[in-house]
């Protein structure tokens, strides 16, 4: 079950399954837990990445180099948790998981200790059968919420969503940004008039200013580009200090 701490904002951190290869991303995602992460989102690499910007692109185009797939990522997910308890969230594009199947997927989820999974290209019209396979293994359904969606379609969301609702910080794909975008504050506000599930911030947060500024506002904080970039900047061998460094200094 996914918990967040009751002292907001909590953290969650995306890697890159893979990148630079799936046992380094073992050792990453214990250091950033080790660190304070609350929750992980563990990223499957995917050819076409429509959502994320050129940092998260070139990531993925070094996971599948090395062959890495959703197998690899189920696999992985049940190594990390049976040495921590933390949340883990499984982050992927729907066509892997649907060629994987929807009712094995969720069963290999369960079994791999997830807690639940984010489709980012996955839209709620089409999710009737892919929420009812997680629900029946327990297990959470993460939607993505944007600064242009109606009020009528955040309500659907929010029916669909469980564990908590990942708002989209701004139009556009992930990446660094020198400021949060206007739109998130009042986006958050929108989405609390329709549920009461814990709303997670995302897309573009990557400075300590920008997390606890989410913070007064947001439930959780999603930090992604900037992991996967000081992955990409330190190398294998100090990729993990690099990132407990990153999210120490994030929670200040």
């Amino acid at each position: 079950m996914i918990q967040f701490p009751a002292s907001r904002p909590a953290l969650i951190a995306y890697v890159t399954c893979g990148d630079p290869d799936i046992s380094a991303t073992r050792d990453i995602v214990l250091a950033a837990i080790g660190a304070g992460a609350d929750v992980v989102e563990l990223g499957v690499p995917f050819s076409d990445p429509v959502a994320d910007g050129p940092v998260i692109q070139r990531a993925s185009e070094r996971a599948l180099r090395k062959g890495v797939t959703l197998r690899h990522v189920l696999q992985l997910a049940a190594a990390i948790r049976r040495r921590s308890n933390a949340g883990l969230i499984l982050f992927s594009y729907f066509n892997p998981v649907l060629q994987y199947g929807l009712e094995r997927f969720a069963a290999a989820s369960a079994d791999a200790g997830l807690d639940g999974a984010l489709i980012t290209d996955l839209t709620v019209e089409e999710a009737g059968e892919y929420v009812r396979c997680m629900r029946t293994r327990k297990l959470a359904t993460v939607f993505l919420a944007a600064p242009t969606s109606t009020d009528a379609r955040l309500r659907a969301i929010a029916r669909a969503s469980t564990g908590f609702v990942y708002a989209v910080s701004r139009t556009g794909v992930t990446g660094t940004q020198q400021q949060l975008a206007a739109d998130a504050r009042s986006l958050v506000r929108r989405l609390r008039r329709c549920t009461p599930l814990p709303i997670a911030l995302g897309f573009g947060i990557s400075t300590p200013a920008q997390f606890h500024a989410a913070g007064r506002f947001a439930d959780a904080v999603v930090v992604g580009s900037a992991i996967v970039q000081a992955i990409e900047r330190s190398g294998r061998r100090r990729a993990a200090s690099a990132v407990a460094e990153l999210i120490a200094k994030l929670k200040g």
